[in-house]
């Protein structure tokens, strides 16, 4: 028995959302928690799920306030570390009229580069069912190690590997070296969550099942997640997929944090049921709940804060049945 059920290692940092304008004409940004990995963790912890989170923050207010927020959630912060010399890393969310972003970062250096191998608790990562990662700590070489030493001390621990390239442009000096960077994580993991232009990206295919079979062809992961933003999401599974249609609503506001949520509900899913013969009924059910979840967060700002309750998704489904 493992004491963890998800630990997540990578980006914590400030996502400043738009959030109107003030009097004089200026656009005004609330400072949202933010950071891919913990959003995931926090919607598993709305699962009932026993999370925690490997990173680095800065010894500051953004900082302290960030690991204020983990551990109000539940998230578990024994190896979340406090730089005094490097800031929290800040991010600005620009949304577009049709809820798609453009961020820009404030991160040459930011804490959550700075987290070294040597500061792992590799005793904590043995305790996890399942490891979760992305490629933000990745861009760096020092975090870059942390990152590949953590996947390797849970795999070797026998935890499910869970990843999701959630590729940043600007965050990358080349993006031949992110699709180095990405292709290792495809090599290491039992659960991919890819969107749809990062397919595109990785496999030049426009055709999702010939990128996913581009993919399988190298890198035999057993379940493979797109998702497809409006047009919902499959599964690939087996020698099959299954598509579920997106629920799409009229006040929605953002997509910040709708594929998180999302990956977080297919985690879920694994844990509780195994990856072992699911059909395409439980693939079906699994699809339909997250794609839910994803898109009850895109009528909040923020992510991290404001995940939807099992409950309320479950009313959510029902009110739609």
């Amino acid at each position: 028995m493992k004491t963890y059920d998800v630990i997540a290692l990578g980006e914590l940092l400030i996502d400043f959302t738009q959030n109107g304008m003030s009097e004089q004409g200026n656009g005004l940004f609330e400072a949202n928690p933010g950071g891919a990995p913990c959003n995931v963790l926090s919607m598993l912890n709305n699962l009932g799920k026993k999370t925690s989170f490997i990173g680095k923050v800065g010894n500051d207010q953004f900082g302290l306030t960030l690991k204020k927020s983990l551990e109000e959630l539940g998230i578990g912060t024994e190896n979340l570390s406090l730089d005094d010399d490097v800031h929290t890393t800040l991010a600005l969310v620009h949304t577009f009229a049709n809820g798609d972003r453009d961020f820009s970062f404030y991160r040459n250096p930011g804490a959550d580069m700075m987290l070294r191998a040597d500061e792992l608790n590799e005793d904590l990562i043995r305790d996890t069912r399942l490891f979760h990662f992305g490629t933000l700590s990745m861009t760096h070489e020092g975090v870059r190690e942390a990152t590949k030493k953590a996947v390797t001390v849970a795999k070797a621990a026998g935890a499910l590997i869970s990843f999701d390239p959630n590729l940043r442009e600007p965050l990358w000096d080349t993006l031949e070296h992110a699709k180095e960077q990405v292709r290792w994580g495809l090599g290491q993991c039992d659960i991919l969550k890819i969107s749809d232009n990062e397919i595109q990206w990785l496999t030049g295919e426009t055709d999702f099942t010939k990128g996913v079979e581009k993919i399988r062809e190298e890198f035999p992961i057993p379940l493979i997640l797109v998702s497809m933003g409006g047009d919902g999401s499959r599964a690939y599974y087996g020698d099959g997929y299954v598509e579920v249609a997106p629920f799409l609503q009229e006040n929605t506001i953002e997509t910040t944090g709708a594929g998180d949520t999302f990956c977080a509900c297919v985690i879920n899913y694994v844990l509780d049921h195994g990856l072992e013969d699911l059909t395409d009924a439980q693939l079906k059910e699994m699809l339909t709940f997250a794609n839910a979840a994803a898109s009850i967060i895109t009528t909040r700002k923020g992510a991290l804060r404001v995940m939807p309750k099992k409950q309320e998704v479950l009313d959510f489904l029902a009110a739609r049945a």
